[in-house]
């Protein structure tokens, strides 16, 4: 097992090696001067290029480049120039929000998804199924911020149930914490739980059709062993698959939804970076986003032993 860890943690070097680079080019091809934006418009050329020099940027891009990746291996990922403090601290201090937005959005996810795709393929054909899987596509098609809108504009506006933005942190209390993330944990985990049901139901459909299912119900086995027990558990490892990538994608992909609903998380403190060309933040904060990505996927391999011993076996 920990050679195993060992490769796989070996095997991510070159991705987020390759991530780096993407993500540098992009910042660095795309229009806009920190140095412009810090000073203002009415900021003599002169005095942009100063400031060029003293940040750096008036240096070849491969030696910036090299210069930033050397930090990164020393565990420094730069310092934001707009916020005057180090984009470690800056990416903690914000992930609090994001990572409660995402494990609430994803509980959701799992808890409505994998029971409607186990009916959906228990009924196959029937109009729950239609019905249930209708729902799914209808949750894959309609954007995130779509859905936050409607949902502001219903509960928030309309029936006043809900704050209709903003995070509240979790040492303000529980049940508030909670009450600020319900709106928007749905339009980020709407999408997520429509993937999730139709894996669920078309892996269900396959495991159904076994015979040892069929063994087990010549057997007189109550419905509900066979179904959570035995059926449920060797259909879940591509259920399993797709949470950990659902996951990754919250957490990566929240930028839309915390600006909508106003929480300082990650996604907000790209947008804000983007905006103000905080090129030490922008790339800092994405390749630690796809550092937790990869991280999430290799957790979610090691969990494929704890659900089927065959998988271990393998490895072995």
């Amino acid at each position: 097992m920990k050679g195993y860890i060992l490769k796989r943690l070996l095997s991510l070097i070159p991705v987020l090696f390759v991530v780096a680079v993407v993500v540098f080019l992009i910042i660095h091809i795309t229009p806009g001067d920190p140095a412009s934006v810090m000073l203002g418009p009415e900021a003599s050329p002169r005095e942009v290029a100063e400031l060029r020099e003293e940040l750096g940027l008036n240096l070849p891009l491969y030696q910036q480049f090299t210069s930033w990746l050397a930090g990164v291996v020393q565990g420094d990922f730069g310092w934001s120039i707009f916020m005057n403090e180090p984009v470690l601290q800056s990416f903690f201090s914000h992930l609090g929000p994001t990572l409660s937005l995402a494990i609430f959005a994803q509980l959701l996810a799992v808890m409505l998804a994998i029971p409607f795709g186990v009916i959906a393929a228990k009924r196959r054909g029937t109009i729950i199924d239609q019905t249930f899987m209708g729902g799914s596509l209808i949750g894959i098609s309609v954007p995130s911020f779509l859905l936050g809108l409607l949902l502001i504009l219903l509960f928030a506006v309309q029936l006043r149930w809900l704050p209709v933005a903003g995070y509240k942190p979790l040492n303000a209390g529980f049940f508030l914490h909670i009450r600020y993330l319900i709106l928007p944990a749905i339009a980020l985990g709407a999408m997520q739980a429509a993937l999730i049901a139709r894996m669920t139901r078309s892996s269900m459909l396959d495991i159904l059709n076994a015979n040892y299912i069929k063994t087990a119900r010549s057997k007189g086995l109550r419905e509900k062993i066979i179904i959570y027990k035995h059926a449920l558990r060797n259909a879940f490892i591509p259920i399993l698959t797709v949470i950990g990538q659902t996951f990754g994608t919250l957490v990566a992909g929240a930028a839309v939804v915390e600006t909508v609903f106003n929480i300082p998380g990650i996604g907000q403190l790209i947008v804000n970076s983007v905006e103000r060309r905080d090129f030490a933040v922008i790339q800092g904060t994405i390749l630690l986003v796809a550092i937790s990505y990869v991280l999430i996927n290799l957790v979610v391999d090691l969990l494929y032993g704890v659900i089927d011993p065959r998988v271990r076996l393998n490895r072995k």
